[in-house]
């Protein structure tokens, strides 16, 4: 892997990436670039800031997001996928009645993902580092339609790539649950099908067969992450397993609509944030803040 300039450089220590990334994230303040201008040097420095943030938090974790590295960096950073923590008091159950609004991060990143989302059903052993899709599966107590709300105070997270996203609680930012896919473990991956549309346009299709190895690699991924970090998973823990349409940028006053065929469907809204428009945290683009 050759490394950017950015990278080249000298990185912060996990402590001071974690420090301002959740000073970014409790201002609602957008951040110009990743903090101190370089990133880590690879995915466990990634992590270690990512469990300091986790722990400065004022938030329960209540599930984790799983997403795919691209294939061009996998070698080099030696995984094919990231995880992050999803926060308590920022998942929402998807209204029947209407689009579930969530706020956008204003001058920074906001996208919607179309979700497979587990349910677990049991606590998953503290000491097993080594599960396969087939083993991860025997601990899910459901399979839920999903939106993730992926979002971040660096506008450019996803163009600084994986070693950013994953100092950046996995550039999440809340989930809506949908209801549970009824008869799921007799469908195969192909046969869950999910669209996603803003505005009334499609931005792209899929299905849970979309996920490399399908939604049970993922869930088998962040079991072997999160106990080797000392964070294994609960009881009633919530798991999106990847973006099976694609990441959706979405603004401010839109509208998406993701189906998940005969299933049904999730509506939300993207609205202004107003935390950030009562902190001033839209004109501050300063992480040294």
């Amino acid at each position: 892997m050759t490394l950017s300039p950015a990278q080249a450089a000298t990185s912060l220590e996990p402590a001071e990436i974690a420090e301002r990334l959740v000073r970014a994230r409790l201002d609602r303040r957008p951040l110009s670039e990743f903090p101190g201008g370089a990133l880590p040097p690879e995915l466990a420095v990634s992590y270690a800031a990512q469990d300091l943030a986790i722990d400065l938090w004022p938030d329960e974790v209540a599930g984790w997001k799983v997403g795919r590295i691209p294939t061009e960096l996998q070698e080099s950073l030696g995984a094919e996928r990231l995880c992050g923590p999803i926060f308590s008091r920022r998942v929402q159950i998807a209204s029947g009645a209407g689009p579930t609004a969530f706020p956008v991060f204003q001058g920074g990143f906001t996208a919607v993902e179309a979700e497979f989302v587990y349910r677990l059903a049991a606590d998953a052993p503290a000491d097993k580092t080594d599960w396969t899709p087939a083993e991860a599966l025997s601990l899910v107590d459901g399979l839920h339609m999903g939106v993730e709300i992926a979002a971040s105070p660096l506008a450019a997270i996803n163009i600084l790539g994986p070693l950013a996203v994953a100092s950046d609680f996995g550039n999440n930012d809340g989930l809506i649950l949908g209801p549970e896919l009824v008869g799921w473990r007799d469908r195969t991956d192909e046969s869950l099908i999910c669209a996603t549309e803003i505005d009334g346009v499609t931005v792209g299709e899929g299905s849970a067969a979309s996920l490399a190895g399908g939604p049970a690699a993922s869930l088998a991924f962040l079991l072997n992450n999160t106990a080797r970090r000392g964070r294994p998973l609960r009881r009633g823990c919530l798991v999106t397993t990847g973006a099976a349409t694609g990441i959706h940028d979405i603004r401010a006053g839109q509208t998406a609509r993701i189906s998940f065929g005969e299933f049904g469907e999730i509506l939300c809204v993207a609205q202004p944030d107003p935390a950030a428009a009562s902190s001033g945290g839209n004109d501050e683009h300063d992480d040294k803040a």
